[in-house]
């Protein structure tokens, strides 16, 4: 009975997301309006699509783990998140008027503009694509823990990895019909269980163990500090997670795109306003809950299944809500790195060979059930051998931070030139994936700079040394100062001025 209750949670809150996106479909769209969900939506529909993108179900499982294991360090993603809002908040006007007004669908078509470069747009869109195919994967398997905790001890890990696999497979149908709109829509859904009813259940199991004897007092003094002078990983280790994260957060395209879904400049700014409450408590709540349960037997032996071993000491219907919040946030970090990686291919590299652009949806929905396939292949293939995977994606991570000079000084200065943008770009993701590979937590000798922040440093390097020394043609000057002329002329008051062609208004879905 227990596992009709797991399994059937998991299956009402796919029967509702469907039904929700079914009910709100909408026929003969552009490419654009596949990719971009016509620049439609409001700020509670962005600010819970950034969200259910930038928390992923691993929230509850690795992150908790780390919390649990090593104490306050884990709080590490709560700033960064933070200050990832606070970028998101002054990205929102240059992104959206550059987007509406040059029909602009993905992170590297914004490069490939603002460059004036097909070279940078390609390297961008690649770099993009080979950092995010490992997390996807990633967030096939991690539902492993969920169905295996779901089945109450009736189906083994070695099995559950295949039905969480199956299961997320079988979501991205809707995923590739319908492109953004559908993301943006169904990460309402996903979001209100994941982080909603995730917090309160957080805060539940929190109260549970503080009045079951286990809480704050009882870890060792070592899971109260971070990391400083002389420690093992080094006085600036906790400075550069803080760093790449935030940089990093923004360079990944399935995050990005979030800025094209907005209706304007405004409703991102809102949207940014409205997210970060959220992202503290919820961040806030799965840490305080690892700390309190550290002590809870089983959980030092197995820190990633901390949330779910409370879940387990509380009850099974704790149990199938812990597993309906992991795969909510999972649906929906894996759906939007899938429509952003199909997207970015069918504009940013298809549209590139084909020398024009891609006006039909069927290109990207191709390329998005393309990913859906190689993906689905690849983690069934290494479902019982993931830990290379593992080693891969962060070194993915450390390699995605590397577009961070060319977009945000793309974006806020406009002295580089598309000679910095590639050369930085490449300098900087070769540097940080060959020192993540030798070093994966800190560098031996640099007070614990990762192998990102190091990469990073280069990267700086190269691009501000190519933008002043590698010559810009007048022409070139001219047409960047009318971008940025553009953004300056854009009124503050207003909600990102008239749609683009492309564009179909009041698409917004009333739920």
């Amino acid at each position: 009975m227990s596992m009709v209750l797991g399994y059937g949670g998991v299956a009402l809150l796919f029967v509702v997301i469907v039904v929700v996106l079914e009910r709100t479909k909408r026929s003969g769209e552009t490419f654009s309006q596949y990719a971009t969900a016509a620049r439609s939506f409001g700020p509670w529909f962005s600010m819970m699509a950034f969200v259910n993108t930038w928390y992923p179900g691993t929230m509850f499982i690795s992150f908790a783990g780390l919390a649990a294991a090593s104490g306050v360090i884990g709080f590490y993603f709560v700033p960064y998140s933070l200050l990832a809002v606070v970028l998101m908040y002054f990205l929102a006007r240059p992104v959206h008027v550059w987007g509406r007004e040059h029909d602009l669908r993905s992170q590297a078509d914004l490069l490939g503009l603002r460059y004036s470069s097909t070279t940078v747009r390609v390297v961008a869109a690649i770099i993009g694509i080979v950092a995010s195919f490992p997390w996807i994967v990633l967030g096939m398997q991690s539902l492993t823990l969920v169905f295996s905790y779901l089945s109450f001890g009736r189906v083994d890990a070695s099995d559950a990895v295949y039905i969480g696999i199956a299961v997320i497979v079988l979501r991205q149908l809707w995923t590739v019909r319908m492109g953004a709109r559908g993301l943006v829509i169904s990460d309402m859904v996903q979001g209100l269980v994941a982080y909603v009813l995730g917090t309160l259940l957080l805060l539940g199991m929190v109260t549970w163990l503080l009045t079951n004897g286990h809480g704050f007092g009882r870890p060792e003094e070592s899971f109260f500090t971070i990391p400083g002078p002389g420690s093992a990983t080094g006085a600036l280790y906790y400075f550069s997670l803080v760093l790449t994260g935030t940089l990093g957060g923004w360079c990944w395209p399935d995050i990005f795109v979030r800025l094209f879904a907005s209706k304007g400049p405004e409703t991102i700014k809102r949207a940014a306003v409205r997210a970060a409450p959220l992202m503290f408590v919820f961040g806030s709540a799965i840490c305080l809950m690892a700390i309190a349960a550290s002590t809870l037997p089983g959980v030092a032996e197995a820190p990633d299944a901390v949330f779910f071993l409370v879940a387990d000491a509380i009850g099974p219907v704790a149990v199938t809500i812990a597993g309906v919040c992991v795969v909510a946030a999972t649906m929906g970090n894996v759906g939007a790195n899938l429509q952003a990686l199909g997207a970015q291919t069918a504009n940013d590299i298809v549209g590139v060979i084909r020398r024009r652009r891609i006006d039909s949806p069927r290109v990207g929905q191709v390329a998005v059930a393309l990913f859906v396939l190689l993906s689905a292949i690849f983690a069934v293939s290494t479902a019982r051998t993931s830990s290379g995977l593992v080693e891969l994606a962060m070194i993915s991570y450390a390699g995605i931070s590397q577009l961070a000079p060319t977009l945000f000084l793309g974006i806020f200065w406009r002295r580089g030139n598309a000679t910095a943008a590639t050369v930085s770009m490449i300098g900087g993701f070769l540097t940080a994936a060959i020192l993540q590979w030798q070093y994966p937590t800190s560098i031996p000798g640099l007070e614990g700079l990762t192998a990102g922040v190091v990469g990073l440093i280069v990267n700086l390097a190269l691009y501000v040394a190519c933008a002043y020394l590698v010559p810009t043609p007048e022409a070139e000057r001219r047409r960047v100062d009318e971008l940025f002329a553009s953004v300056d002329a854009e009124s503050p008051a207003g909600a990102g001025g008239p749609p683009s062609p492309s564009a179909s208004p009041n698409l917004e879905p009333a739920l």
